[in-house]
Protein backbone atom coordinates (compact mmCIF):
# COMPACT_ATOMS: atom_id res chain seq x y z
CA UNK A 1 0.00 0.00 0.00
CA UNK A 2 1.36 3.53 -1.36
CA UNK A 3 1.92 6.32 1.59
CA UNK A 4 -1.13 7.98 -0.02
CA UNK A 5 -3.23 5.36 0.54
CA UNK A 6 -2.04 4.53 3.69
CA UNK A 7 -3.23 8.41 4.59
CA UNK A 8 -6.20 7.57 3.27
CA UNK A 9 -7.35 4.61 4.53
CA UNK A 10 -6.50 6.42 8.25
CA UNK A 11 -8.61 9.10 7.74
CA UNK A 12 -11.27 7.24 6.19
CA UNK A 13 -11.05 4.99 9.75
CA UNK A 14 -10.56 8.17 11.36
CA UNK A 15 -14.29 9.73 10.10
CA UNK A 16 -16.17 6.71 11.13
CA UNK A 17 -15.17 6.65 14.74
CA UNK A 18 -12.23 4.45 14.81
CA UNK A 19 -10.73 5.37 18.14
CA UNK A 20 -7.39 3.92 17.66
CA UNK A 21 -7.17 5.81 14.17
CA UNK A 22 -8.35 8.70 15.89
CA UNK A 23 -4.92 8.54 18.72
CA UNK A 24 -2.38 7.56 15.74
CA UNK A 25 -3.57 11.03 13.80
CA UNK A 26 -3.22 12.48 16.88
CA UNK A 27 0.46 11.21 17.24
CA UNK A 28 1.29 11.70 13.84
CA UNK A 29 0.20 15.60 14.29
CA UNK A 30 1.52 15.93 17.12
CA UNK A 31 5.43 14.51 16.62
CA UNK A 32 5.13 16.73 13.03
CA UNK A 33 6.31 13.48 10.97
CA UNK A 34 6.61 13.77 7.14
CA UNK A 35 2.82 12.04 6.44
CA UNK A 36 1.06 14.70 9.05
CA UNK A 37 1.06 17.26 6.37
CA UNK A 38 -0.72 14.42 4.05
CA UNK A 39 -3.10 13.73 6.88
CA UNK A 40 -4.42 17.14 7.41
CA UNK A 41 -4.78 17.68 4.08
CA UNK A 42 -6.96 14.77 3.66
CA UNK A 43 -9.26 15.71 6.75
CA UNK A 44 -9.56 19.36 6.26
CA UNK A 45 -12.31 19.21 3.88
CA UNK A 46 -14.29 17.42 6.65
CA UNK A 47 -13.89 20.08 9.44
CA UNK A 48 -15.51 23.49 10.58
CA UNK A 49 -18.54 21.39 12.42
CA UNK A 50 -16.81 21.35 15.69
CA UNK A 51 -17.80 24.43 18.30
CA UNK A 52 -13.85 24.99 19.96
CA UNK A 53 -14.13 26.28 23.62
CA UNK A 54 -10.36 27.92 25.32
CA UNK A 55 -10.28 27.66 28.86
CA UNK A 56 -7.52 29.89 30.49
CA UNK A 57 -6.44 31.21 33.37
CA UNK A 58 -3.70 31.25 36.14
CA UNK A 59 -2.35 27.86 37.59
CA UNK A 60 -4.75 26.68 40.16
CA UNK A 61 -7.61 28.00 39.04
CA UNK A 62 -9.08 24.64 38.80
CA UNK A 63 -8.87 24.82 34.72
CA UNK A 64 -8.84 20.62 34.85
CA UNK A 65 -11.65 20.34 37.14
CA UNK A 66 -14.04 22.91 35.42
CA UNK A 67 -13.29 20.89 32.08
CA UNK A 68 -14.02 17.59 33.58
CA UNK A 69 -17.25 19.14 34.77
CA UNK A 70 -18.51 21.11 31.44
CA UNK A 71 -17.71 17.62 29.37
CA UNK A 72 -20.21 15.87 31.79
CA UNK A 73 -22.72 19.07 30.95
CA UNK A 74 -22.08 18.73 27.38
CA UNK A 75 -22.44 14.59 27.60
CA UNK A 76 -25.75 15.24 29.14
CA UNK A 77 -27.10 16.77 25.99
CA UNK A 78 -25.79 13.72 24.25
CA UNK A 79 -22.91 15.84 22.61
CA UNK A 80 -19.59 13.87 21.75
CA UNK A 81 -16.30 15.85 23.46
CA UNK A 82 -12.36 16.10 22.70
CA UNK A 83 -10.50 17.52 25.24
CA UNK A 84 -7.02 18.86 24.62
CA UNK A 85 -5.26 19.24 27.85
CA UNK A 86 -2.06 20.85 27.68
CA UNK A 87 0.28 20.69 30.42
CA UNK A 88 3.77 22.20 30.57
CA UNK A 89 6.64 20.00 29.67
CA UNK A 90 8.20 16.91 31.73
CA UNK A 91 12.26 18.05 31.58
CA UNK A 92 12.98 14.12 31.34
CA UNK A 93 10.34 12.67 28.94
CA UNK A 94 9.44 15.44 27.32
CA UNK A 95 5.99 14.73 27.71
CA UNK A 96 3.12 16.57 29.48
CA UNK A 97 4.34 16.75 33.19
CA UNK A 98 0.99 16.82 34.67
CA UNK A 99 -0.95 14.47 32.74
CA UNK A 100 -4.36 15.40 32.64
CA UNK A 101 -5.69 12.02 31.52
CA UNK A 102 -5.77 11.21 35.09
CA UNK A 103 -7.43 13.94 36.59
CA UNK A 104 -10.47 13.21 34.51
CA UNK A 105 -10.33 9.08 34.91
CA UNK A 106 -13.52 9.28 35.22
CA UNK A 107 -14.18 9.40 31.60
CA UNK A 108 -12.42 6.60 30.09
CA UNK A 109 -15.19 4.43 30.12
CA UNK A 110 -17.28 6.78 28.19
CA UNK A 111 -16.54 6.55 24.06
CA UNK A 112 -17.93 9.72 23.61
CA UNK A 113 -14.87 11.71 25.41
CA UNK A 114 -11.66 11.50 24.03
CA UNK A 115 -8.71 13.05 26.70
CA UNK A 116 -5.33 14.02 24.60
CA UNK A 117 -2.81 15.56 27.13
CA UNK A 118 0.05 17.33 25.15
CA UNK A 119 3.33 19.06 26.29
CA UNK A 120 4.48 22.86 25.45
CA UNK A 121 7.39 21.38 24.09
CA UNK A 122 9.17 25.01 25.09
CA UNK A 123 6.38 26.80 22.85
CA UNK A 124 4.55 29.92 24.87
CA UNK A 125 1.66 31.30 24.50
CA UNK A 126 -0.39 28.63 26.75
CA UNK A 127 -0.34 25.98 24.15
CA UNK A 128 1.57 23.45 22.34
CA UNK A 129 2.56 24.07 18.93
CA UNK A 130 0.55 21.75 17.05
CA UNK A 131 -2.82 22.51 19.37
CA UNK A 132 -4.39 24.18 16.36
CA UNK A 133 -3.70 20.50 14.53
CA UNK A 134 -4.52 18.08 16.75
CA UNK A 135 -8.24 20.38 17.28
CA UNK A 136 -8.54 20.07 13.34
CA UNK A 137 -8.07 15.99 13.85
CA UNK A 138 -10.57 15.94 16.73
CA UNK A 139 -12.68 18.00 14.64
CA UNK A 140 -12.93 15.49 11.49
CA UNK A 141 -13.97 12.91 14.12
CA UNK A 142 -16.99 14.11 13.98
CA UNK A 143 -16.16 15.64 17.86
CA UNK A 144 -19.16 17.84 18.59
CA UNK A 145 -17.58 20.37 21.61
CA UNK A 146 -13.50 20.22 21.69
CA UNK A 147 -12.70 21.87 24.84
CA UNK A 148 -9.38 23.00 25.16
CA UNK A 149 -7.43 23.76 28.50
CA UNK A 150 -4.54 25.51 28.50
CA UNK A 151 -1.23 25.47 30.51
CA UNK A 152 -1.37 27.97 33.54
CA UNK A 153 -0.73 31.24 31.94
CA UNK A 154 -0.06 34.99 32.82
CA UNK A 155 -0.25 38.20 30.92
CA UNK A 156 0.50 37.85 27.89
CA UNK A 157 -0.18 33.83 26.49
CA UNK A 158 -3.05 34.61 24.88
CA UNK A 159 -2.68 32.48 21.96
CA UNK A 160 -5.76 30.76 22.54
CA UNK A 161 -7.76 33.58 21.18
CA UNK A 162 -6.56 32.94 17.74
CA UNK A 163 -7.83 28.57 18.06
CA UNK A 164 -11.31 28.82 19.86
CA UNK A 165 -14.44 30.26 19.32
CA UNK A 166 -15.31 30.96 22.79
CA UNK A 167 -12.80 31.81 25.51
CA UNK A 168 -13.18 31.23 28.72
CA UNK A 169 -10.74 33.15 31.78
CA UNK A 170 -10.97 31.36 35.04
CA UNK A 171 -10.51 33.09 37.82
CA UNK A 172 -10.24 32.43 41.77
CA UNK A 173 -10.63 34.54 44.69
CA UNK A 174 -7.25 34.86 47.37
CA UNK A 175 -5.00 35.05 44.08
CA UNK A 176 -3.31 38.64 45.69
CA UNK A 177 -4.79 41.00 43.75
CA UNK A 178 -7.11 39.45 42.20
CA UNK A 179 -7.70 40.48 38.78
CA UNK A 180 -4.84 42.40 38.87
CA UNK A 181 -2.69 39.67 39.15
CA UNK A 182 -3.12 38.76 35.72
CA UNK A 183 -4.41 42.00 34.15
CA UNK A 184 -4.03 43.49 31.05
CA UNK A 185 -3.72 40.47 27.66
CA UNK A 186 -5.22 37.68 29.29
CA UNK A 187 -8.03 39.77 30.54
CA UNK A 188 -9.15 41.39 27.19
CA UNK A 189 -9.47 38.10 25.50
CA UNK A 190 -12.36 36.65 27.66
CA UNK A 191 -16.01 36.27 25.84
CA UNK A 192 -16.78 34.20 29.16
CA UNK A 193 -15.46 34.97 32.94
CA UNK A 194 -15.84 32.45 35.66
CA UNK A 195 -15.20 33.15 38.63
CA UNK A 196 -14.58 29.04 40.28
CA UNK A 197 -13.84 28.27 43.79
CA UNK A 198 -16.77 30.67 44.57
CA UNK A 199 -17.29 29.86 47.79
CA UNK A 200 -14.40 31.15 49.43
CA UNK A 201 -13.90 34.75 50.33
CA UNK A 202 -13.34 37.70 48.54
CA UNK A 203 -15.64 36.43 45.44
CA UNK A 204 -17.49 39.38 45.42
CA UNK A 205 -14.68 41.46 45.39
CA UNK A 206 -12.95 39.89 42.09
CA UNK A 207 -16.26 40.21 40.42
CA UNK A 208 -16.54 43.98 41.66
CA UNK A 209 -12.67 44.19 40.14
CA UNK A 210 -14.42 42.84 36.64
CA UNK A 211 -17.09 44.64 36.30
CA UNK A 212 -14.95 47.65 37.08
CA UNK A 213 -12.62 47.22 34.39
CA UNK A 214 -15.67 46.14 31.89
CA UNK A 215 -17.19 49.38 32.71
CA UNK A 216 -13.75 51.36 31.72
CA UNK A 217 -13.16 49.71 28.41
CA UNK A 218 -15.93 48.36 26.95
CA UNK A 219 -15.43 46.23 23.69
CA UNK A 220 -16.06 46.92 20.50
CA UNK A 221 -18.18 43.85 19.36
CA UNK A 222 -20.56 45.58 22.22
CA UNK A 223 -20.74 42.27 24.15
CA UNK A 224 -19.92 42.46 27.69
CA UNK A 225 -18.42 39.16 28.96
CA UNK A 226 -20.89 37.79 31.58
CA UNK A 227 -19.26 36.78 34.90
CA UNK A 228 -20.14 32.94 36.07
CA UNK A 229 -19.49 31.89 39.52
CA UNK A 230 -18.34 28.53 40.08
CA UNK A 231 -17.42 25.29 42.31
CA UNK A 232 -16.25 23.39 40.26
CA UNK A 233 -15.24 20.20 42.73
CA UNK A 234 -19.22 20.42 43.37
CA UNK A 235 -20.85 20.57 40.26
CA UNK A 236 -21.69 23.97 41.37
CA UNK A 237 -22.98 26.55 38.19
CA UNK A 238 -22.10 24.47 35.32
CA UNK A 239 -25.36 23.91 34.15
CA UNK A 240 -25.25 27.84 34.11
CA UNK A 241 -21.53 28.09 32.52
CA UNK A 242 -22.77 26.12 29.34
CA UNK A 243 -25.62 28.11 28.73
CA UNK A 244 -23.36 31.58 28.90
CA UNK A 245 -21.19 29.92 26.55
CA UNK A 246 -24.21 29.01 24.06
CA UNK A 247 -25.90 33.06 24.57
CA UNK A 248 -22.29 33.72 23.26
CA UNK A 249 -22.09 31.83 20.31
CA UNK A 250 -25.60 32.36 19.38
CA UNK A 251 -24.80 36.34 19.46
CA UNK A 252 -21.78 35.76 17.03
CA UNK A 253 -23.63 34.04 14.74
CA UNK A 254 -26.69 36.41 14.80
CA UNK A 255 -24.15 39.42 14.35
CA UNK A 256 -21.99 38.25 11.79
CA UNK A 257 -18.90 37.92 14.23
CA UNK A 258 -18.18 34.58 13.84
CA UNK A 259 -17.46 34.39 10.33
CA UNK A 260 -14.87 37.69 10.61
CA UNK A 261 -13.30 35.65 13.73
CA UNK A 262 -12.98 32.78 12.29
CA UNK A 263 -11.22 34.70 9.26
CA UNK A 264 -9.01 36.61 11.60
CA UNK A 265 -8.03 33.37 13.32
CA UNK A 266 -7.16 31.56 10.15
CA UNK A 267 -4.96 34.64 9.10
CA UNK A 268 -2.91 34.56 12.08
CA UNK A 269 -3.03 30.70 11.87
CA UNK A 270 -1.43 31.26 8.15
CA UNK A 271 1.24 33.57 9.27
CA UNK A 272 2.75 31.20 11.95
CA UNK A 273 2.41 28.28 9.51
CA UNK A 274 4.32 30.25 7.12
CA UNK A 275 7.07 30.92 9.27
CA UNK A 276 7.27 27.57 10.63
CA UNK A 277 7.66 26.48 7.09
CA UNK A 278 10.24 28.97 5.81
CA UNK A 279 11.99 28.34 9.08
CA UNK A 280 12.18 24.86 8.34
CA UNK A 281 13.31 25.07 5.04
CA UNK A 282 16.25 27.85 5.75
CA UNK A 283 17.46 25.17 8.28
CA UNK A 284 17.26 22.56 6.09
CA UNK A 285 18.45 24.21 3.10
CA UNK A 286 20.65 26.49 4.38
CA UNK A 287 21.54 26.26 7.84
CA UNK A 288 22.31 23.32 9.11
CA UNK A 289 23.13 22.49 12.75
CA UNK A 290 27.24 22.75 12.74
CA UNK A 291 26.45 25.62 10.66
CA UNK A 292 24.41 27.27 12.74
CA UNK A 293 27.07 26.72 15.67
CA UNK A 294 29.74 27.90 14.10
CA UNK A 295 27.91 31.17 13.15
CA UNK A 296 26.54 31.37 16.81
CA UNK A 297 30.47 31.04 17.59
CA UNK A 298 31.57 33.98 15.84
CA UNK A 299 28.79 36.09 16.85
CA UNK A 300 29.21 35.35 20.24
CA UNK A 301 33.13 36.05 19.90
CA UNK A 302 32.37 39.14 17.53
CA UNK A 303 33.93 38.35 14.69
CA UNK A 304 30.49 38.88 12.91
CA UNK A 305 27.21 41.09 13.75
CA UNK A 306 24.12 39.03 13.72
CA UNK A 307 22.18 41.24 11.68
CA UNK A 308 24.03 41.12 8.42
CA UNK A 309 24.26 37.59 9.27
CA UNK A 310 20.60 37.08 8.52
CA UNK A 311 20.44 39.17 5.76
CA UNK A 312 22.82 36.93 4.03
CA UNK A 313 20.95 33.62 5.08
CA UNK A 314 17.58 35.37 3.18
CA UNK A 315 19.42 36.47 0.26
CA UNK A 316 20.58 32.73 -0.34
CA UNK A 317 17.49 31.96 -0.08
CA UNK A 318 15.80 34.33 -2.31
CA UNK A 319 18.80 33.50 -4.64
CA UNK A 320 17.77 29.89 -4.71
CA UNK A 321 14.21 30.03 -4.78
CA UNK A 322 14.69 32.63 -7.84
CA UNK A 323 17.04 29.85 -9.83
CA UNK A 324 14.08 27.25 -9.39
CA UNK A 325 11.89 29.41 -11.33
Amino acid sequence: MSLKQEIQSLAERLTCGDPRALARAITLVENRVSESSELLKALFPRTGRAHVIGLTGAPGAGKSTLVDQLAREYRKEEKTVGIIAVDPTSPYSGGAILGDRIRMGSHFADPGIYIRSMATRGSLGGLARTTADVASVLDAAGRDIILIETVGVGQDEIDIVRLAEVTVVILVPGMGDDVQTIKAGIMEIADVFVINKSDREGAERVEREIRAMQSLDPREDNWTPPIVKTVATAGEGIAELAGTIASYQEFVAKSGLARRKRIENWRERLLEMLRDAVMQRVLQEQVGEGTLAAYAAEIAEHRRDPYSLVEEIVSGVKEKMDTLR
